[in-house]
């Protein structure tokens, strides 16, 4: 009763609307985008409700991780960001699959050759590096190629300092405790690293490493009075970007990164054995690099964004049938250029022409299948258009096609048409779009043991209508967006029951997901804003799995004095259903994980006014006890302290 009468109190107060994050976001309509049309945008002209987490929001939401950050986006479920620092994340945007969102970085495609489902791994990304980030929502493969079918997560990397020399040095520590832990709050989660950046003459220039250290908790939940060892965790993130101003016009960018994750995990999460030893660890290692150079001329600008990046995954997995350790080995290659050049053919309306070229790559050595790379590979070719018209009297099209030419499944072509309305006497402006999407089978999925090379690629088209308001002399901003996605020719796994053989195969058939998303942002004065959001997603009922209904967030942002601020954010997650596997009798029985509540806060000071602040983050203040996924752990309350160092 008490959660019921929670999540009651949570949705009147985001029923008519918002999130945390987004109150920045939509502090007025003049700010400016780039998702929908890949140049810069103001966002009244937008027909899209983008979500803009700025990096005035990143700095309030200091200590938390990219992936948890996204969970509180309206819409968005970030599946595994409660749990151990070593679990795998599930993104869910409007209740699709990983697959089915496109994650970028500076408007580049991240993707894993190698991957069943060709996901990104969010846990690559540190936060510290991160400027700003967009999330657009909605089928976006007009622009954005393969993937973008239930949205796009655009997140912007830092930019070098206006001076010669500038940078920081940050550190922090906190705890890493379950709710079934004795609480000692020790250390066990250390993060630390710095960056050194600036502009001398036509040179600019930004580096910055830093790494995370977590001893942490045990990856899989032990039975009751059970405690398992806890699961290491290690990352190391580098990053080195370098910018020529050749001329006023011409730009010249260049960049390359090394990530490197490695951790302990538990497996057979079941009732047939103990999933907890040591002998279970992976590495994961990352190397991206790219040229961006940019040309703006008199009526527009000329991009080309290229990447090329390769990803290794090891794993040693413990089996209790063998009693010996199975290695295995995933290594993917990949490269991405996208060109594509503005024109402004009036004031009001410009075109986007591009072309993008995708090649990927991929080979595996495991003790069951070999995948060769001499065969595992396929390279397409998308030529795009978009048409962008913004008129005086408050009428805004983005309309454009895509026409994808694959060198394994043929030729297919997607298309949108986005509408916007803005009153010039009101402060409103209405919205609605159709668009369609694609979704290019893995190299797993076509070459593999179970591979298909008759796999065509997964379909989706999305329809979706609502408005954007602000009142009260912009104190108080609104918005809300339904939306029906309808999916086809998904990509399953299939055994035949005659023969045992498997193979991945298009499902006949339709799925359709529906919901609402609704935001608001009221500032009560410089010093207090009161923000939140409510989602309500429905997917098909077979793939409703660890997707809430219903959820909401609520926070509070206090400017208590020029140096100190205060932030307190209360969340709302409803019931999910999960599915169990028995290693005893082999069967799968789904289950109904309950609803839960979180509530986190975060204290921030000012030692040095814009020199060095000091921050203290409180997460899961109540100490709740749930279930996020099934036979994994959960974090109960922790408390981490960090210090962060300008120059």
């Amino acid at each position: 009763m008490n959660k019921k009468i929670a999540f009651v109190g949570a949705f009147v107060l985001a029923s008519i609307g918002a999130f945390a994050q987004e109150n920045d976001s939509i502090k007025n309509l003049n700010e400016v985008v780039v998702s929908d049309s890949k140049f810069a945008l103001a966002k009244e002209k937008s027909g899209k409700v983008i979500v803009k987490i700025t990096a005035e929001e990143l700095e309030k939401k200091s200590g938390q991780s990219v992936a948890t950050i996204l969970s509180s986006v309206a819409g968005v479920e970030v599946n595994g960001n409660q749990g151990g620092a070593g679990k795998n994340l599930g993104y869910y945007v409007r209740g699709a699959r990983n697959r089915q969102t496109l994650i970028m970085i500076d408007g580049i495609p991240l993707t894993d050759a190698s991957g069943i489902n060709l996901e990104y791994d969010l846990r690559l990304i540190p936060v510290e590096q991160v400027e700003s980030i967009e999330i657009l929502k909605g089928a976006s493969s007009t622009l954005y190629g393969t993937g973008a079918a239930a949205g796009v997560i655009n997140i912007t990397l830092k930019k070098a300092a206006k001076k010669d020399i500038a940078g920081n040095a940050y550190m922090s520590f906190g705890s890493q405790e379950t709710t079934a832990h004795t609480k000692k709050y020790e250390p066990q989660d250390y993060s630390q690293g710095f960056a050194v950046n600036g502009t001398v003459n036509k040179f600019n220039y930004y580096a910055t490493l830093n790494s995370t250290e977590t001893t942490g908790i045990s990856e899989a939940s032990a039975p009751v009075n059970t405690i398992y060892e806890a699961d290491a965790f290690s990352k190391v993130n580098s990053l080195v970007k370098l910018g020529f101003k050749a001329t006023s016009k011409l730009d010249l960018n260049f960049f390359a990164n090394y990530d490197r994750i490695k951790n302990n995990f538990d497996s057979g999460f079941d009732n047939f054995s103990n999933p907890d030893t040591n002998l279970n660890n992976s590495t994961s290692e990352q190397f991206r690099f790219g040229f961006s150079p940019k040309y703006k001329y008199n009526k527009g600008e000329f991009v080309i964004n290229s990447a090329f990046n390769t990803i290794e995954r090891s794993y040693n997995v413990f089996s209790s049938w063998t009693n010996s350790v199975d290695a295995s080995n995933y290594k993917s290659r990949s490269a991405s250029i996208d060109v594509f050049n503005k024109y402004s053919i009036l004031k009001q309306l410009f075109v986007v022409v591009g072309g993008q070229f995708q090649f990927q790559e991929m080979n595996s050595t495991s003790q069951y299948e070999n995948i060769a790379k001499e065969t595992a590979k396929f390279s397409a070719i998308d030529p795009y258009l978009t048409v962008v018209y913004n008129s005086n009297f408050g009428l805004n099209i983005n309309a454009g096609t895509r026409y994808n030419m694959h060198n394994v499944y043929g030729n297919h072509a997607v298309y949108n048409f986005n509408p916007s309305f803005s009153f010039n006497e009101l402060p409103l402006k209405l919205l609605a779009s159709y668009s369609t999407a694609y979704i290019t089978p893995s190299l797993y999925q076509l070459y593999s043991p179970y591979g298909n090379l008759l796999l065509t690629p997964e379909e989706s088209a999305t329809a979706e209508a609502g408005f954007e308001t602000n009142l009260l002399g912009k104190k108080l901003m609104i918005n809300t967006v339904v939306f029906q996605r309808e999916d086809k020719n998904t990509i399953g796994f299939y055994t035949d029951p005659s023969t045992y053989v498997s193979n991945y195969v298009n499902v006949e058939g339709k799925n359709k997901s529906k919901g609402v998303e609704t935001m608001i942002s009221y500032v009560f004065s410089d010093k207090l804003k009161v923000s939140g959001n409510y989602s309500f997603t429905q997917p098909e009922e077979k793939l409703n799995r660890l997707i809430p209904k219903h959820k909401g967030n609520v926070s509070l942002d206090y400017q208590a004095t020029s140096r100190t601020f205060f932030n307190i954010n209360y969340q709302y997650v409803d019931k999910r259903t999960d599915a169990f596997f028995d290693g005893g009798t082999f069967a799968t029985t789904q289950i109904v994980l309950d609803s839960y509540k979180l509530v986190n806060a975060t204290a921030k000071y000012e030692l040095i006014k814009n020199r060095s602040n000091i921050y203290l983050t409180a997460t899961n203040i109540l100490n709740e006890d749930f279930v996020e996924s099934i036979g994994y752990s959960t974090k109960g309350r922790n408390f981490k302290l960090g210090f962060n160092f300008l120059f």
